[in-house]
């Protein structure tokens, strides 16, 4: 194929980064510090045939550029970089590979496992060491030349306060796939997430930010591919600006865009997933896609005195190189456009710990987390760490600076094992009720800065919590290997589905339990979606890579009981500030009447033992914080009673607020009891129940 050269390129300017129009032509600024020529590939509008190569004029820095008269919106390109194969000193440029754009906007559609996307002969013996000459630009996709976004408008984003945020993970396929009321067509799209049906039921349930799993651009691990299985989970991002194809419905690109206006428009958040510690090329046998072909040791971690291989802290095969100035000027560029120009409410970092590493380790006060802290504009949205990763020394739960919240995977842990029954775990229950004080009450954090759930994306449903004893993983094709190995689960006396009656009423009493624990704590609640009906994933505790019934949420079997009790107990939380406090609590004596902001009772409504390793629960009498400047003495009173003990049992209240009465308004043994004033005396609790009281007026 004879390919035009053109020779009168203008010198353009090395910022903005990527290919920018300006009404005009095209900027176009590509950073490489090692490349030694770099060059803008024009296609067809069909994306077939190449019809200009042209090598960028002027390198300024590390960023070369130049510019484009008459390149409009709608143009498809790619980029290819010349330089050295030397994968032993960490650089793998091969101009036979075409290259992702990292600051596309658009794709044409999506990367494919094809062989010719390998930077090297997957024949050759020498493997990643041998240089491919194969095209790759017949099976990669085009990036696509777009016009500037509109601005999203000031006043359109809800900004939910922290501690009235109640947080909805889902993905953003699976929520929708199943819908019923939804057209084939729409399903499992960003269409589908705006819809009025979906709309509604977040709305009803009392969702005020829903959490989305990875949008970025994608693609499907060849391994996985082979097996004839996808990433459906999505955490292998490739292109950073790019909305995931695959999720577009009748409104494509602009579905996004849309989605996230609409649900503004019901007052609810969006937040995303996002995955910029590693990328989709993998390890040194991964295939080129862009940031390896365009300078692989400046976006990447490499191994040192290794450098053919990577730094694989992220368990992904690579680890990004943020610490570059220029790697994490990429990422703040993207998180800033989400925001500005797609309207996003906040992120939740997967991987977090790998973010925050530098030379030395993990970094409170680190270059990435200091330059996130300090921007005018990421600084003012939500932003959710999940502190954790595979390298040394990633366990970090706590240990991120305000303003982020974590992910507290303690709490689940703990929360689930005190309604199984385990030993020592009353104690560590009542840690968890408090915000994991313990472990975030420091550096002016806010009790909201814990993430409390019982079940997410990754690991069990919550109904499979109360199903399975074990992990079920067949379908993933690694001979049940995969997921976590320990659970904290109990299957009440069979595995999997059941029709004895009695282990099917004891498995929907846990799951209220559990549910209504997550509801009743202070700090930030998280629900993952289909939970609220009951959904199961028939015991597989890693379904990562299944697009299907095993993933997706089953609208038609939805338990409608447990969906009305999980409104009831998001509603009464809602309803009473002292369990949605920022302050943490630590029974302190509040100065105006003497009383604790917190107070522990027995079940016998004496002093609690907190040395018994037997503790079957306890009574916890919640107020407004001590600390909190401007607190009702009269304000709102709740008691909070834990059994979980498998045997009925009666426990006294402490005297309710002059003039007031003990009020039972909500009880997982009794889901749909109305609320009922206490008579005076012993309260009974059933076996392995949560029982919370509020104050009524009395008469």
């Amino acid at each position: 194929m004879k390919l035009k050269f053109a020779q009168s390129l203008l010198a353009g300017a090395p910022d903005p980064l990527g290919v920018t129009w300006d009404g005009e032509g095209c900027s176009v600024a590509v950073f490489s510090e090692n490349a030694t020529r770099i060059e803008l590939c024009l296609f067809s509008g069909d994306g077939k045939r190449e019809t200009a190569r042209l090598a960028l004029p002027e390198k300024t820095g590390p960023v070369w550029h130049g510019y484009l008269p008459g390149l409009e919106p709608g143009a498809l390109y790619g980029l290819r970089a010349h330089g050295p194969f030397a994968p032993e000193r960490g650089h793998r440029f091969n101009p036979h590979k075409l290259l992702l754009d990292p600051y596309a906007r658009a794709l044409t559609g999506r990367v494919t496992a094809d062989d010719a996307t390998l930077g090297y002969d997957p024949a050759a013996p020498e493997e990643d060491l041998s240089l491919s000459t194969v095209d790759s630009a017949p099976v990669m996709p085009k990036a696509i030349v777009t016009a500037a976004p509109e601005v999203v408008p000031a006043g359109e984003q809800p900004r939910v306060p922290w501690d009235e945020t109640i947080l909805y993970e889902a993905h953003p396929k699976g929520l929708t796939q199943r819908w019923p009321a939804l057209p084939e067509d729409v399903r499992g799209s960003y269409d589908a997430l705006a819809s009025e049906p979906v709309i509604e039921h977040l709305v009803s349930l009392g969702i005020t930010t829903i959490e989305l799993l990875p949008v970025h651009a994608l693609v499907d691990d060849r391994w996985l591919v082979k097996k004839g299985l996808s990433n459906y989970w999505g955490y292998n991002s490739i292109g950073f600006f790019t909305p995931e194809p695959r999720y577009f419905g009748p409104a494509g690109l602009a579905g996004f865009r849309e989605m996230v206006r609409r649900l503004h428009g019901a007052g609810i958040e969006v937040i995303l997933d996002v995955v910029y510690n590693h990328t989709a090329e993998s390890d040194q046998l991964g295939p080129t896609l862009s940031f390896r072909g365009l300078d692989n040791a400046s976006y990447y971690r490499l191994q040192q005195g290794q450098k053919r291989y990577y730094v694989n802290e992220t368990g992904c095969g690579n680890t990004l190189n943020v610490a570059h100035p220029f790697v994490l000027r990429l990422v703040l560029d993207s998180l800033r456009w989400w925001v500005e120009t797609m309207g996003v409410d906040g992120f939740r970092f997967d991987l977090a710990t790998t973010l925050a590493r530098e030379a030395h380790g993990f970094d409170a006060s680190g270059g990435f987390l200091d330059a996130l802290r300090q921007d005018p504009v990421l600084s003012r949205v939500k932003l959710i760490a999940e502190p954790w990763d595979l390298g040394p020394g990633g366990y970090r739960l706590g240990d991120f600076p305000p303003p982020f919240a974590e992910w507290n995977d303690a709490f689940r842990d703990g929360v689930r094992k005190f309604w199984r029954g385990d030993a020592h775990a009353a104690q560590d229950m009542a840690e968890r009720l408090l915000g994991s004080a313990g472990t975030f009450d420091r550096n002016g954090r806010r009790s909201w800065s814990s993430v409390n759930y019982v079940a997410c994306h990754d690991g069990f449903t919550l109904a499979d919590v109360t199903a399975y004893s074990e992990k079920h993983n067949a379908a993933n094709g690694e001979e049940n290997r995969d997921g976590h190995e320990e659970n904290y689960s109990d299957n009440g006396g069979e595995e999997g589905a059941s029709d004895d009656t009695e282990i099917r009423l004891k498995r929907a009493q846990r799951r209220r339990n559990l549910l209504a624990t997550v509801f009743l704590a202070q700090g930030t609640p998280m629900l993952r979606a289909g939970d609220e009906i009951g959904d199961s994933q028939g015991g597989n505790n890693n379904a990562y890579s299944q697009d299907n019934d095993i993933s997706w949420v089953d609208w038609p079997a939805a338990d409608k009981a447990f969906l009305g009790f999980a409104r009831k107990v998001i509603a009464f939380r809602k309803a009473h500030p002292c369990l949605r406090q920022s302050w943490f609590l630590h029974g302190r004596k509040r100065e105006e009447d003497g009383e604790e902001d917190v107070k522990w009772l027995g079940l016998d409504g004496g002093q609690v033992n907190w040395r018994d390793p037997g503790l079957p629960g306890f009574c916890a009498v919640l107020r407004q914080c001590a600390e909190a400047p401007g607190y009702a003495t009269d304000g709102d009173v709740v008691v909070l009673a834990f059994n979980g003990s498998p045997k009925p049992v009666t426990t006294s209240l402490p005297s309710p607020p002059k003039g007031r009465v003990w009020v039972r308004a909500l009880d997982t043994a009794q889901p749909e009891a109305p609320k009922a004033v206490c008579r005076k005396g012993p309260q009974d609790l059933a076996a392995a129940t949560l029982v919370a009281f509020e104050t009524g007026e009395l008469l």
